[in-house]
């Protein structure tokens, strides 16, 4: 019997990288004798709403051909339902793809879909915010200085991977002020003004940062970064060193582990709301609440 694979792709993604490395997938997969569908939303909650649908008709996988904004949407459709989610990363940063060791080939992203092995992998549930309740996210959710960096980085006309958020980074290093935190690791508080608050299923985000070390997607635990309010040229020694994950051994940093987390935090000195995002994607302005879901996805492998 011949496999059933839904491929979800974002066209535009890379300047149409994406698009090509969907189309040489779909040949390997059709050659196979693989039953594909293909999935393009005219917009993200368009691209939610056919996963959810390909989803609920079983099929025997849903491959993302995106970044990691498009595995995040594909994931919205698999979770809790058994369906194998596969990734072939042609995005910026492609950090979920890194975690989890999944090349660019399309050849062996057809192998993996169709030879169909899967491991159970967590999630994130994360309630508030705009995405209402059930929205579940793979890697790291990002609050205060790095969140706003994903936004202008949203922003910016050119796809550059990692570059790009470097230059962010430069840019909101100009107008940051640190930000009153409140967070809460199952039942522990730090309450604080800080510059970033960092939940991470996995360890990276930005292209290879990363922020959350000792995150790991298979135990059922979540792991929070803290970074204290510093003056600016005490926080240029964070970012170099959260290349490597050496950055929480400085003494500004404070990291906490738990299954459940809840981050508040005041307005900014500019009046706006804190924003989140998670696997690059907005979440919305906190607070918002972390929750761990053991083996909630299937990741083919």
């Amino acid at each position: 019997m011949s496999r059933s694979i839904a491929v979800l792709v974002n066209p535009s993604s890379r300047g149409g990288r994406a698009a090509v490395a969907a189309r040489r997938l779909l040949d390997e997969l059709r050659a196979a004798g693989a039953h594909t569908t293909v999935l393009a939303g005219r917009s993200a909650a368009d691209s939610a709403r056919l996963a959810r649908e390909a989803a609920g008709k079983g099929p025997d996988a849903l491959v993302a051909v995106g970044g990691d904004g498009l595995v995040n949407t594909a994931l919205q459709g698999v979770v809790g339902t058994g369906v194998p989610l596969g990734v072939l990363p042609a995005g910026t940063g492609n950090d979920i793809a890194r975690e989890f060791g999944i090349g660019s080939s399309p050849a062996e992203a057809a192998r993996r879909a169709l030879r169909g092995y899967a491991v159970e992998v967590d999630a994130v549930c994360c309630s508030g915010g705009e995405r209402g309740p059930g929205f579940h996210y793979l890697s790291v959710l990002a609050c205060g200085f790095d969140a706003r960096v994903n936004e202008r980085v949203n922003g910016f006309r050119l796809s550059l991977g990692s570059a790009n958020y470097l230059a962010g980074i430069a840019a909101e290093l100009r107008s940051f002020r640190p930000v009153p935190f409140r967070l809460e690791v199952d039942g522990r508080v730090v309450e604080a003004e800080g510059m970033l608050a960092a939940v991470g299923n996995t360890r990276s985000y930005g292209g290879g940062v990363r922020v959350c070390p000792g995150a790991r997607f298979d135990d059922g635990l979540l792991e929070a970064v803290f970074v204290h309010a510093v003056g600016v040229r005490d926080f240029l020694r964070f970012f170099p060193r959260a290349l490597s994950g050496s950055h929480v051994e400085l003494d500004e940093v404070e990291v906490l582990t738990g299954r459940r987390v809840v981050v508040e935090a005041e307005p900014g000195a500019d009046g706006r709301p804190v924003p989140g995002y998670a696997d690059g994607e907005r979440v919305g302005a906190l607070p918002l609440v972390c929750e761990a879901v053991p083996g909630a996805v299937r990741l083919l492998q």
